[in-house]
């Protein structure tokens, strides 16, 4: 009997990307996490659901969207549109809207699917050394999708890279290590309890899915999302250049210095943005954070 191919709902494939993993990748962004960040770029891919957004700014009220939907999710007036408790993201009114005001993040798709389109892009990966990155959300909460695309992109000569916040079963990991040339891993707050306040989620499943990672031998690229008065003090960077050395392997750390990018999304989806008070960091205190790494013997870049 023929095995059943995986699906995930997937918001994005972008090509041409330089800054997720070595080389020219395509990155397939998969929806669900386990984690709620204060600071995420990316809260489109927070709930595991397709989800309608709406964008108020481009709305012309010409009312296309409520006349199609058949469950009354469409709200009328001027605020926020969308009803989330009845709209079952169908995506009617994003196809009847003119204006672009309506956007649907998430599709099912199968591994299969996503191999045929990511493949497109091979002569890129060959020529630059690059290759496929499936991100989120967080990949490892749909292990099998992600060991049948990797699966078929080894066998196509495909590099893979999996981008992980690391709060994930240990079976996860397990399942996608041997199709996976590369994991990029998130490493927060290293206080538990901080941890714990900014992210919803303890850090010891995260710091015990590092420690597998590095005894089974995997590539492993460590990173740290950069936010101002959350991740970026001298002491949680020392511990964190502490904990990455007991490691061994010479496991180097990349820094991802917080941007705003993702503020128009909250609004999209109607959710409060908690980061709206931050600002980036500038130039000095990236290097002073970068030069604190280098101190501890670490050896860290920085994301542009």
């Amino acid at each position: 009997m023929a095995t059943e191919i995986e699906k995930a709902i997937v918001t994005n494939i972008q090509g041409y990307s330089i800054h997720d993993g070595p080389g020219i990748r395509t990155v397939v962004f998969l929806k669900g996490c386990p984690l709620r960040c204060v600071w995420c770029a990316n809260p489109e891919n927070l709930d595991a659901r397709v989800q309608i957004g709406f964008n108020r700014r481009l709305c012309k009220g010409c009312g296309r969207c409520a006349a199609a939907c058949r469950y009354g999710a469409i709200v009328p007036g001027d605020a926020y549109r969308v009803d989330q408790v009845n709209c079952t993201a169908c995506g009617e009114c994003v196809a009847r809207c003119f204006y672009d005001a309506l956007v649907r993040y998430g599709a099912e798709r199968t591994s299969e699917e996503v191999f045929e389109e990511v493949r497109k892009d091979k002569l890129f990966y060959d020529a630059s050394g690059g290759g496929v990155t499936v991100s989120g959300g967080e990949p490892m909460a749909r292990p099998e999708f992600v060991f049948e695309l990797f699966s078929r992109c080894r066998e196509d000569g495909i590099s893979t890279c999996a981008e992980t916040c690391g709060y994930a079963p240990r079976a996860a990991l397990e399942r996608v290590l041997p199709v996976t040339d590369l994991f990029l891993f998130d490493l927060k707050v290293m206080d538990p309890e901080l941890h714990k306040k900014h992210t919803g989620c303890d850090n010891a499943p995260i710091l015990d899915n590092a420690r597998f990672l590095a005894e089974k031998g995997a590539s492993i690229l460590f990173r740290q999302p950069l936010v101002p008065g959350y991740t970026d003090s001298e002491e949680n960077i020392r511990r964190m250049a502490e904990f990455i050395l007991s490691l061994g392997g010479g496991y180097a750390i990349e820094l991802m210095p917080f941007h705003r990018a993702g503020a128009p999304k909250y609004a999209a989806l109607n959710l409060p943005y908690e980061a709206e008070h931050l600002t980036p960091l500038t130039e000095a205190q990236i290097a002073r954070a970068r030069d604190t790494y280098l101190d501890c013997g670490v050896r860290c870049i920085v994301s542009k």
